[in-house]
Parts: structure tokens; C-alpha cells; sequence
């Protein structure tokens, strides 16, 4: 029982940020056994043999790593793009000097300035912070810090999924899927022989332990990655959050919610070119406050 009484919950949250860096490590090591698994030992070698088949291994290999390089790119964006924190006395500011706090120039190569609904003032206010809550904002134990527009804090990229990271974390889960369900069909062939010749193996153990390996995993995470997949898609066409999913469940319709199209132009941008890259464009940049997290457009006739 006394043990039960001194858990430290701050513990827990360095636990999981530890936990975080081991989830890095983990991530390295699937793309290793995959690309040997893909590259190194099946199709690589076809491309020796010449002919149809070593077209058609071209082919795979050219997706293959054009789809590995836009993983790596969105999940760097996703770990290094800090997700919106809220400005030092955001609401003890605005209250003071009576200016519109959603106009406030917010730094980290952020700091372009955007239109903003008049009169709107942080209504929150977060005691482990001492600082105001913009509209979406929730505080995270892990990171022991408010996040704007924060949908969770993600093992996966050790660090939290919010307004100015979404965009690349659900490129990372597209790209990633797209990958692991061309891992799981290339490698499936080879798979399948591997059963059907249990006894005449030329190969070494290692390199058949690998194949076993990275097919197993990305059919897995192909499979988990679908539902993941499908969850923030309807979040995002409905403009909401994982964590507002659950604040949302007593009204009776939801103010951010500004139909599909401008719902799904609040998290990718207005430039449909730049949707499947983890970039935006000035112009969004200035014109979409939604994308710094301090303040959102909202339905005339939402009711509460």
C-alpha cells in the first residue's frame, strides 16, 4: 500500500519519453530489416538478371525508395516541428493591454501575421502552466506543457501531435502505409515459396529469418496502420481532435466543423499541390490561423 502512495506520476512521464527514444530506435530497425529484406535480398538481385524481370524489379525498387524518402522526410518534420506551444503570458497580456490576443506574432518560424475574428479572448486558463488556454489547447503531461491544438502525444515521434505538426503526422501514417502494403505484397511470393520449399533452401538462416521477419511486421502494421488511418480521417473531415472527440459527445453540433473541404483545407492548406508534401505555402501560412493554433473559424449556427 505505501508503495501504491509515492508513485510519482512525473516518473511515468519521463518513463514515456524514454520509451519514446526506444520507439526511434525500433522505427530504425524495421526500416533496416525491410529495406534488406526488399532491396538487398529479393528484388536487388533481379535487376543482375536482365530482361522483363529485371524491369519489373526496377520498377519496384524506384517506388519502393521514393516512398522510403517521404516517410523519412514527414516523420523528421513530425519530430522536429515543434506542435504550437502558447506564448509567455498570452492571456495576462491581452487582459492588461486590452488587444486582441489571437494577433499576437508567434515565433519558430511562425511568425507571419493572419486575419482574426474580432473580440475573441483566451477563456481558460491553465494552473500547471499560469498561463491562458487558446480555443483546442490541452496540456500535456508528457511534455509538461500546453500544446495548441493538440490531438495527442505520440510514443512513435517523441513528441506531441498538434496544430503545426498534424499535416506531416498523417503524411507519415499515408506514406508509411503505402509502404508497408507494397513490403507485404513484393515480399509475399517469397514468402509463400518459402513454405512450399521448407526442405531445398539455398539461402542462409539469417536471410530467411529476415524475410520471415519483415513481412510478418509490415503486414501488421499495414493492417494496424488502416484502422489509425481511418480514425483521423474521419477526425479531420470533421474537423476535430482525438482528445475532442471526447469533450464533443454532449453537443449538439460542433462549431469547428466547416463541412469536408474547408475542414480538410484547415489541417493540408488551401494549395491541393502541396496536400501530399509536408510543406506549406506563404500564402497559407498568413491566411489560415487555423495552422497556428491560436484561433479558428467556427460556425454561425452551432449550438451548444
Amino acid at each position: 500500500m505505501d508503495c501504491c502512495r509515492h508513485v510519482n506520476p512525473l516518473r511515468a512521464c519521463s518513463g514515456l519519453r524514454g520509451l519514446g527514444y526506444l520507439m526511434l530506435a525500433f522505427v530504425a530497425a524495421i526500416v533496416a530489416v525491410s529495406y534488406y529484406a526488399v532491396v538487398v535480398y529479393t528484388w536487388g538481385p533481379l535487376l543482375l538478371g536482365g530482361g522483363g524481370a529485371a524491369a519489373g524489379a526496377a520498377a519496384v525498387l524506384v517506388v519502393f525508395h521514393l516512398l522510403l524518402a517521404m516517410i523519412i522526410w514527414c516523420y523528421l518534420m513530425v519530430v522536429f516541428t515543434d506542435p504550437g506551444a502558447v506564448p509567455e503570458n498570452w492571456r495576462h497580456a491581452s487582459e492588461e493591454d486590452g488587444i486582441d490576443v489571437n494577433s499576437r506574432i508567434i515565433s519558430d518560424n511562425w511568425d507571419a501575421t493572419y486575419p482574426t475574428s474580432e473580440g475573441q479572448r483566451a477563456q481558460r486558463y491553465c494552473s500547471r502552466c499560469q498561463n491562458g488556454k487558446p480555443p483546442r489547447c490541452h496540456h500535456c503531461s508528457v511534455c509538461n506543457r500546453c500544446v495548441l491544438k493538440m490531438d495527442h502525444h505520440c510514443v512513435w515521434v517523441v513528441n506531441c501531435v498538434g496544430a503545426r505538426n498534424y499535416k506531416y503526422f498523417l503524411l507519415f501514417l499515408v506514406y508509411t502505409f503505402v509502404e508497408t502494403v507494397l513490403d507485404t505484397l513484393v515480399l509475399l511470393p517469397y514468402f509463400i515459396e518459402f513454405f512450399q520449399d521448407e526442405g531445398s533452401h539455398s539461402s542462409s538462416p539469417g536471410d530467411i529469418a529476415i524475410l520471415f521477419l519483415a513481412f510478418v511486421l509490415n503486414l501488421a502494421f499495414a493492417l494496424s496502420l488502416l484502422c489509425f488511418i481511418g480514425m483521423h480521417a474521419s477526425l479531420v473531415t470533421r474537423n476535430t481532435t482525438s482528445i475532442e472527440v471526447h469533450e464533443r459527445r454532449n453537443l449538439v453540433s460542433w462549431k469547428y466543423d466547416l463541412g469536408w473541404r474547408k475542414n480538410l483545407e484547415q489541417v493540408f492548406g488551401t494549395k491541393k499541390l502541396l496536400w501530399f508534401l509536408p510543406l506549406y505555402s506563404t500564402e497559407d501560412l498568413h491566411n489560415i490561423g487555423a495552422l497556428h493554433g491560436l484561433e479558428f473559424p467556427t460556425r454561425s449556427d452551432a449550438v451548444v
